[in-house]
Formats: structure tokens, sequence, C-alpha cells
């Protein structure tokens, strides 16, 4: 007898249908249906004990609120080891933290009146200039600190930057939490992987002209970012990836392996687990459209875990509510792994692996 896969027919939808069940019996076809194989494959083998889960962000996600709504509860949950996301995300999820409001609209407006009027649109999403202006003012007065007088990666910029956050959160008695607030809190270290493109980098450009010290290395974040990924894989663990979007993030957290492999010489297979969630084709070329497959031939992805890759082509503001509401209904919170705190030593294992290979390299071994 043929195998024709599992049989669709699904019973009528009735009122009271849980998110789980929804996703599980409904969601059965086309890119419905790789929605499903990713919330099945991220809660049931993504969220083992031994798989470190990094996340990235790309796209307009925060002024949605889906910062607040759903990347701070999957870190509290601890489904989130570690994130590289655009500086817009992290530095749009600031406005409420800071007091200030987003309004829904329709995006058929009149942006020259807009303008005239200081309103600021993100397609359906309004605020006022001033939310811009005066959270600028935020962090221009925190990273004129003390402790930001010098070079340092964006995951310590972050936590620092997290910290004040967390604490001008407490003091407004906001009932929301921040993903950077969240993330330090939980120890979770989060990557920008360019720093300048947004206005928290802005910020940190404007200030350099008064005499600030603070400096931003994007040679620590990716030395960071493949020390992470190394111990993961060398204790014998496995590494898993959840893209929202595409981009920058997504190379970014993609190149660990070929750091480690192509660069570092250090003997590696690629990733355990791959999903993405975008509206990007792949035959344009493009990176952000890039398949599964196509990483194995970067080393980017392990050959033998390409059953364990969906990429589902649907819009993050779609998936990310249902995702999480999937995930924490139905997988049990995992303990926190603080990399944050574990920087250095994962730094000092990589750099002795690779001081080690490259001594072998150079004796002809």
């Amino acid at each position: 007898m043929a195998n024709y896969g599992h049989r669709l027919a699904p019973g009528p939808i009735t009122a009271g249908v849980g998110v789980t069940q929804l996703v599980d019996e409904f969601f059965l076809a086309y890119n419905g249906g790789r929605l499903r194989e990713a919330c099945q494959l991220f809660a049931r083998q993504i969220l083992q004990p031994d798989v470190v889960v990094g996340v990235t962000l790309s796209g307009a996600l925060t002024p949605t609120g889906l910062g607040v709504a759903a990347i701070a509860p999957l870190i509290e949950a601890g489904f989130i080891d570690w994130m590289v996301s655009t500086g817009a995300n992290l530095y749009h999820d600031l406005h409420r933290s800071l007091g200030f409001d987003l309004h829904g609209t329709t995006p058929f407006v009149d942006d020259v009146a807009l303008r005239e009027q200081q309103l600021i649109r993100i397609y359906d999403i309004l605020f006022d200039a001033d939310v811009l202006y005066r959270t600028d003012d935020f962090v221009a007065e925190v990273i004129r600190g003390p402790e930001f007088q010098r070079r340092m990666g964006t995951a310590e910029f972050h936590y620092l930057l997290g910290k004040y956050l967390r604490e001008r959160e407490r003091l407004l008695n906001v009932p929301h939490r921040s993903v950077l607030g969240t993330a330090y809190e939980a120890g979770v270290p989060v990557y920008t992987s360019s720093p300048g493109d947004s206005s928290i980098g802005m910020n940190v450009a404007a200030q350099r002209l008064k005499g600030n010290a603070l400096s931003l290395d994007p040679e620590q974040d990716v030395n960071e970012t493949a020390s992470i990924v190394y111990d993961a894989k060398a204790g014998g663990g496995r590494s898993a990836v959840v893209i929202f979007g595409g981009g920058s993030p997504k190379n970014f957290i993609l190149q660990t392996e070929p750091q480690l492999q192509e660069i570092m010489g250090l003997p590696e297979a690629g990733h355990d687990f791959y999903i993405q969630f975008t509206d990007a084709r792949p035959d344009t070329g493009g990176l952000s459209g890039a398949t599964p497959s196509e990483a194995v031939t970067w080393g980017k992805v392990d050959p033998d875990q390409l059953p364990n890759t969906v990429v589902c082509y649907c819009d993050s503001t779609v998936v990310l509510p249902i995702l999480t509401a999937y995930l924490l209904s139905g997988a049990a919170p995992r303990p926190h792994r603080r990399l944050y705190d574990r920087r250095e030593k994962l730094m000092d294992t990589l750099a002795a692996a690779y001081l080690a290979r490259s001594a072998e390299a150079e004796a002809g071994v």
C-alpha cells in the first residue's frame, strides 16, 4: 500500500477550542502545516535539557507589543537561551517600559499630515515623535555612566542597559516587562549584529562626539556567539536556531558554525535544529530567503539533521502569539542557563581549542 502520509480528516471547530488543539488538529497543510510542525518541533524536541536555543528578531516586531507579549514570557520560561536582534527591535521595545504609548491605526492615512502633527508611523502603528526624543534622552543619559566608558561587546552593553531599564520599570510601576529587562534578570545574552543601524547606535555615535568613550566591539560578538555554540556542541549537547524574519540577525546566528569550522578549523557539523518564519522568497538569492538545505552547503546546518528543520512562510506577527501560547501551554519551564554569566569561561574554552588547533596545523599534524 502506498504511503500517503497522515489522513486529513478534521472535525468541525467548536467553541472553546484551545491553542494546542487548534494547532495540532486544524493547522493541517500549506503554511498552517508548517506552523504546526514548527510548534511541535520546538515544544517536543528543541526544549529538551541538552539543547541550547538561540533566537533572532528582525522586522518591526516590538512596536506591535510582541516583545512584552511573547519574547519576554519565552525568556522567563527558559525557552530562549541567547538572542540576536536588530537594534531597532530593542530600541522600540524601550518605549512602553519608559511609560510611553503607541497606538494602532489604519495604514491608509495622510503621511504629510502626520509629519505636520509630528506623528511617526510604522505601517498601522502611530506614536508621537516625542516618544523617540524622550527615549533617546534615556539612552543618552544611561550611556554617559562610568561603567559604559570603555569598549565592550553588544551583549555586555545590552546587559547594562537592561539593568537600568529594569530599574526604571520598577520606579514607574509599569505593568509589563521589556525584552532587555527580562534578559538582564534571566542572564540571557542579547547581541546586535549591526549595532550602528538603529537609534541606539545613533545615540552611541552622537555621544562619541561629546567625548564619551563607549564603543561597541563586533569582533567580540562574533567570538562570543561562536563560543556559545561551541560549548553547547563540545559538551555533548545540541544547538537550535529559531529565526523570526531574516536579515542580518539570521546570518549572524548561523555564521557561528562557519566561524568554528571554516575560520577556526574546529571539527563541527552544524546546528541541529532550524526553524524560520519568513516572508522572503528563496529564488532571489538573498540570505533572508535561503533554505536550511542551502545552509548545509555552508556548514551552518548539520546535513544529518535536515528533518529537524522547518520553514514557515508567514508574518512573524501572526506566528509569535500562536507559538508562544502553544509552548507555554504544553512545555514545562526550563532553568535559565545564564549564558551571560559564563561568557568569559566560554571564551577561554573556545580560545584554547582554537589555539591548539592552530598549533597542530602549523606543525602539520
